[in-house]
């Protein structure tokens, strides 16, 4: 039987999959319907993974995607199902896993070849035309006359796969020391930078919550070196090409070591992250720089990804149109000599000196990619300006290049609303309000959570992932609620109001009686309620983004301190024990693990605040950078366990305590803060 060739995209919402719905290829996205159809045909499948802001995606698509003959060979031979990986992380995680077995390596565009039942037997990243032709009629081929040999080989993988995801459950005794943790350093410290900071390679990606362990980890065992190391990496980062000098925000990452060429999407959990990152440097720095990219990333999202409904788009296009009308890498961002000397007359040689529009800043066919190399105050001194002068003029130059880049053609956005990178934006924002006390930063985060709670919140008490055309779409993931969880915590210290912590609970309640495994004692990335797709994917390495068990466990060890709830404890306790066999061998995948384990090998505090001035006792607690602990606070009497019975009408009182034992109250931070500092 064969059936009609039309593109399916076009009914989707996804950008990504909109991008491909005028292809010539049979394009249909992922739904029981299309897989059912695969059967009936018994054809192979065509699983094509990528999002909207990636550029070799785009170059893929041009190349064959759009190509009739190649749209031929798939349409003749192939079932194709194109693939957000954003909206379907967890289709995302099952095939690249098997790419990655395949083949060594991973990366989008993402292309797998798989059996009728959806097991992959073949895969790889990005293809040039030939290269893909080539492989579908030998695979096509193969699957004629000797199907029974790629049945083999699925069955293999297949258990392959699902062995990456199993996880033992440690039945050793849970005994953190902190010598794990430093010898996990030690063993990654040979792969820093200090010259260009980050890690000793290219590409470099920003990898923010690798910064913040480490930034945590050296402040509270005083490790110099390990601090100097890190802000001279948060310094550079600022600094170069990857950073946004004009309009604030950070692509994805740099091609080069130097931080200069970036990658040129902008993604939102990139910048949710490195503003949350920057506002724990500054709280321990008070550095300007890091002020500056704060200010500047929250001005820059706010610009261009936030939605009607306080709602953050999901990224912005690395490809955006040149001059000449075609798509082309960073075309939005790069500079020229002479268009610089026209736009800035007399002041640009001083331009060109801060920016580097030299040998050092070029990058190719007479662009420039703006990138700094030497600290504000040696420019001054070299200069002979001051200060005040030199921010004006800075000022100017950033205001009056933003303009002549506006005329320009923007990069295409991504504008579906994803909630756990909201989550994450959430927690940007209140750690940015939380250093810098600007009460906007709060009501934004407040507003986006609002949204959360009114879009994405189901009656049965789980969330939506996606948002999309005024419709909140796809069953959540485990990303989606511990990231949720983690902002609600954040907003529920700085705001004192009782729904954010309680909805925390009720989120967390709710994922261990759909997601939690009870042979690992982790977490599943999936729902029971989902479909099963090959194998029931547990994440737990921490990437770009911290895995999603990670986070979780984190929210589960700050609940059972809220609530005195064992049953959280002991959770955290044992997933962390479960991982930590892995840690020493790989601690960059696990920084966020190992940030959870300094709770237990430090004292862990809990402070609780009771009476009329609680919130400006938060506020003053807030100028010192104190990442073990945890605040509970209300002006009234409350049943919240932590501040059960310590309300004294015309009082406002602090507890401060450990493992439940706590201090006399007192009545000013300062008291409280000097049993912390001993």
């Amino acid at each position: 039987m064969t059936h009609q060739f039309t593109n399916n995209l076009i009914n989707e919402t996804s950008p990504y999959l909109l991008q491909h719905a005028h292809n010539p290829v049979n394009w249909y996205a992922w739904n029981s319907d299309v897989l059912d159809l695969a059967k009936k045909e018994n054809k192979l499948i065509i699983i094509s993974v990528g999002y909207a802001a990636c550029h070799w995606c785009h170059v893929m698509e041009h190349e064959s995607f759009e190509d009739e003959s190649v749209a031929k060979t798939m349409n003749t031979h192939y079932i194709n199902i194109k693939v957000d990986r954003e909206e379907r992380p967890d289709i995302d995680q099952v095939y690249m896993n098997a790419v990655q077995l395949m083949t060594g390596q991973g990366g989008w565009p993402m292309n797998v070849v798989a059996l009728p039942d959806g097991r992959p037997i073949w895969g790889g990243t990005y293809f040039r035309k030939e290269q893909w032709i080539s492989a579908l009629e030998q695979l096509s081929k193969l699957y004629k006359d000797k199907p029974e040999k790629l049945y083999e080989y699925a069955e293999k993988l297949e258990q392959g796969i699902k062995n990456l995801d199993i996880v033992i459950h440690n039945k050793d005794e849970a005994n953190f020391k902190l010598n794990l943790i430093d010898e996990s350093v030690e063993n990654w410290s040979s792969q820093f930078d200090h010259h260009h900071g980050g890690m000793k390679r290219a590409p470099k990606f920003m990898m923010p919550n690798n910064y913040h362990f480490l930034l945590r980890y050296a402040y509270q065992a005083k490790k110099k070196n390990i601090e100097n190391y890190v802000h001279h990496t948060l310094t550079k980062m600022a600094f170069g090409g990857i950073y946004d000098q004009i309009g604030g925000g950070f692509s994805r990452y740099s091609v080069d070591d130097k931080w200069h060429i970036p990658h040129f999407e902008k993604m939102l959990y990139d910048n949710a992250q490195l503003v949350s990152l920057y506002a724990d440097a500054y709280a321990i720095t008070k550095n300007e720089l890091y002020k500056n990219v704060i200010e500047e990333t929250l001005t820059f999202v706010e610009r261009e990804l936030t939605g009607i409904h306080n709602n953050f788009y999901s990224s912005l296009d690395a490809d955006s149109y040149n001059r000449e009308g075609k798509l082309e890498e960073g075309a939005y961002y790069v500079w020229q000599k002479d268009e610089l000397k026209t736009i800035l007359g007399s002041d640009f040689e001083l331009f060109s000196d801060y920016y580097n529009v030299n040998n050092y800043g070029h990058w190719e066919h007479k662009n420039y990619v703006l990138i700094c190399n030497a600290d504000d105050q040696s420019f001054l001194d070299k200069h002979k300006l001051s200060k005040e002068t030199f921010q004006k003029k800075r000022n100017e130059w950033k205001t009056i290049l933003l303009d002549t880049r506006n005329k320009r053609h923007k990069p295409r956005l991504d504008d579906k609303t994803l909630t756990s990178w909201n989550a994450l934006m959430i927690k940007g924002y209140v750690d940015a309000y939380r250093v810098l006390d600007n009460k906007t930063y709060l009501d934004t985060a407040i507003k986006t959570a609002e949204f959360l709670i009114s879009h994405q919140l189901k009656n049965d008490g789980g969330l939506h992932h996606n948002y999309k055309n005024g419709k909140s779409t796809i069953n959540g993931y485990l990303e989606d609620y511990a990231t949720t969880i983690e902002a609600f915590l954040a907003l529920y210290e700085q705001t004192s109001n009782d729904k954010w912590l309680l909805t925390a609970r009720d989120l967390a309640n709710y994922t261990f009686d759909r997601f939690f495994d009870d042979n690992s004692k982790l977490f599943f990335f999936t729902s029971s309620d989902d479909a099963p797709l090959v194998s029931r994917s547990i994440e737990y390495r921490d990437n770009v983004v911290p895995a999603s068990n990670s986070i979780m466990a984190k929210n589960l060890f700050k609940l059972s301190h809220y609530f005195n709830n064992d049953h959280f404890l002991n959770t955290a306790t044992t997933m962390l024990n479960n991982v930590s066999p892995e840690i020493n061998a790989y601690p960059s995948g696990f920084s966020n693990w190992l940030d959870l384990m300094l709770n237990y090998t430090n004292p862990f505090y809990e402070i609780a605040i009771a009476g009329e001035d609680s919130k400006e006792k938060i506020l003053e607690l807030n100028k010192v950078y104190l990442p073990n602990k945890i605040i509970a606070a209300s002006k009234n009497q409350t049943t919240i366990p932590l501040l059960e019975n310590r309300y004294i009408v015309n009082e406002t009182l602090i507890f401060v305590c450990v493992d439940q034992t706590c201090q006399l109250p007192v009545k000013n931070t300062t008291e409280a803060l000097k049993f912390i500092k001993k």
